[in-house]
């Protein structure tokens, strides 16, 4: 721990309304930076920074690094420490309402990292997917069983909602897990790191969105029930049979693309 002069201000304490926990761990952040590998001229982008624990060595690696902060406390404080090496871009911003497309505009895509609040996630995911185009990669530490989650397999307990969601959009990848002595102050649970790679291609066709997203949350709404009482009035005997998809199956064992299928039947009338 670093010594301070009596005459620097106090430390930042964190925020519970922000779900706040500064990573400090010098080993896990080298971890977390050689995974990133971020290189020179690429456009990195830092979600929630802090205090600065990711944002220094990235910005020591490649020289220039944007940030979107929502806690107007801290950004002083690291525009302070972050002076003197190499171009700090700040967006006081909540990540949930920035528009990152916006932020790309005719540029080189996006790589996004960050240590992401655990109360906002899962919706910062998605928004985050509405730019998918934009972006290059993700690297995210995240609440351990988000992560189980996001990159959870059919027919297991981790297998849900999320992953099928993500599946459309990304490549999920688990890298590794982070104890909470690595935060002050340390969370209630443990945090893993995550890498998402936004797909060149669509891996199957989803011909509406809307549809695909009902499909997949009743079905999931009501995971210990069969499909054909799970999605009565969402997908009728017809669509079952259109789909190739047994009714007398549980969500879990569905793969993405065989939500797809039933998603592209009609609704039933």
């Amino acid at each position: 721990m670093s010594r301070r002069s009596s005459g620097s201000p106090a430390p930042h304490r964190a925020r519970k309304r922000f779900g706040q926990h500064f990573l400090h761990d010098p080993g896990v952040i080298a971890r977390i930076v050689a995974a990133i590998d971020p290189q020179a001229g690429e456009r990195l982008v830092e979600i929630g920074p802090g205090l600065g624990a990711l944002t220094l060595p990235l910005l020591d690696r490649i020289g220039r690094l944007e940030v979107v902060e929502l806690d107007r406390d801290v950004i002083p404080r690291l525009a302070e420490r972050a002076a003197g090496r190499g171009e700090l871009v700040i967006h006081e911003a909540d990540a949930l309402d920035f528009d990152f497309g916006a932020l790309r505009g005719a540029g080189p895509k996006l790589r996004i990292c960050g240590n992401l609040p655990y109360n906002i996630s899962t919706p910062l995911l998605f928004h985050l997917l509405k730019s998918h185009a934009a972006i290059t990669d993700m690297h995210f530490m995240l609440q351990k069983e988000v992560v189980a989650r996001m990159a959870g397999s059919p027919s297991t307990k981790a297998y849900g909602r999320l992953t099928v969601m993500l599946a459309v959009h990304c490549r999920v990848e688990r890298l590794f897990d982070v104890g909470p002595g690595a935060f002050r102050p340390p969370p209630r649970v443990d945090s893993a790191i995550v890498r998402l790679i936004p797909h060149a291609h669509p891996p199957f066709p989803v011909a509406d969105p809307v549809r695909f997203a009902a499909v997949v949350a009743a079905a999931f709404g009501q995971r210990r029930k069969t499909l054909r009482n799970a999605l009565d009035g969402v997908v009728d005997v017809p669509g079952f049979a259109a789909a190739e998809v047994d009714p007398g199956r549980r969500a879990e064992t569905l793969e993405p693309r065989e939500f797809a299928r039933l998603a592209a039947t009609p609704a039933p009338l």
